[in-house]
């Protein structure tokens, strides 16, 4: 009978390797594969045992968040819109504000978009934002004017700031509301709610007008109290509704959406409603 067999080479060196630790890791060189997955594993595995993170943490990328992502600026070098098509698309300070958005968006509209905006904002009580756009229509100029390629052309100079019309705009301005100020505290003298949320709302309007968002808010808000109607109610949500989108408070905004969808006259009628309700509806939809 033969003896045993000998053990393999194989089974050599796996005992080998296993009583001669130094050896084991020189088998291991760094920079490879195994080295680096040893070390993960190690290093996960003393995270766990101090009860650190989770397993998987180590390796979640972190969640973008939208309302804090940065501003993306786009510049559009070859536009083809017609500006005053646009334009004529919004009224009020929503028109101003758009023309401005091109002008800051668009440097070959730069300067007809202030100019129209310039003209635009002399409609209002809004002295401010007429020096405002003043100032940006000059400097626009300035740089067309030093531009390498410029060409020479008539009309490039900015109008001139029209003092005698911002001090006269002061004037009217503080005026009127004075005398809507008056209105309303007869109104609340009277004791008739209906009044009462006129002379709000006219202030509020008033206040639009003249830029001043904060206080045309406060009154708009104001005439919530004195609401006898559910026409009245939408009618508030609304004003309110516009000025908190030009102040970019989007959680008031959706708000008082819902508070506007309701309302009865518009949570009541799903069948078939007509067109100022229609309208109505269309506002609120594109609002939230």
């Amino acid at each position: 009978m033969r003896g045993s067999p000998a053990p393999s080479s194989a089974s050599s060196s796996a005992s080998d390797l296993s009583r001669s630790p130094a050896h084991s890791r020189s088998d291991l060189r760094p920079g490879t594969a195994g080295d680096y997955s040893l070390s993960a594993s190690l290093s996960a595995c003393m995270l766990l045992s101090e009860g650190a993170v989770e397993p998987m943490q180590i390796d979640v990328d972190p969640q973008e968040d939208p309302q804090n992502a940065p501003d993306i600026n786009y510049v559009v070098e070859n536009p083809t819109l017609d500006l005053e098509q646009y334009a004529a698309s919004y009224s009020g300070l929503m028109r101003i504000e758009r023309l401005q958005f091109i002008a800051d968006r668009c440097p070959p509209l730069r300067v007809e978009a202030l100019k129209m905006a310039l003209s635009f904002v002399q409609r209002t009580f809004n002295v401010d934002m007429y020096e405002e756009i003043h100032r940006k229509l000059s400097e626009a100029t300035r740089e067309l004017q030093n531009a390498p390629d410029a060409i020479p052309e008539s009309g490039v100079e900015p109008p001139p700031l029209d003092t005698a019309w911002v001090e006269a705009t002061r004037k009217k301005a503080l005026l009127k509301l004075e005398k809507l100020d008056t209105d309303l505290k007869n109104y609340k003298g009277n004791s008739i709610k209906e009044s009462i949320r006129r002379g709000h709302d006219d202030l509020g309007d008033h206040y639009l007008d003249c830029g001043d968002l904060s206080n045309a808010l406060k009154c708009y808000s104001r005439a919530r109290d004195y609401c006898t109607s559910a026409k009245h109610v939408i009618n508030m949500c609304l004003n309110v509704i516009k000025v908190s989108v030009y102040l970019q408070n989007w959680s008031h905004v959706l708000s008082y959406v819902s508070k506007a969808e309701s309302t009865p006259e518009i949570a009541e009628q799903r069948g078939e409603r007509d067109s100022q309700t229609q309208a109505i509806l269309t506002k609120l939809k594109c609002a939230a």
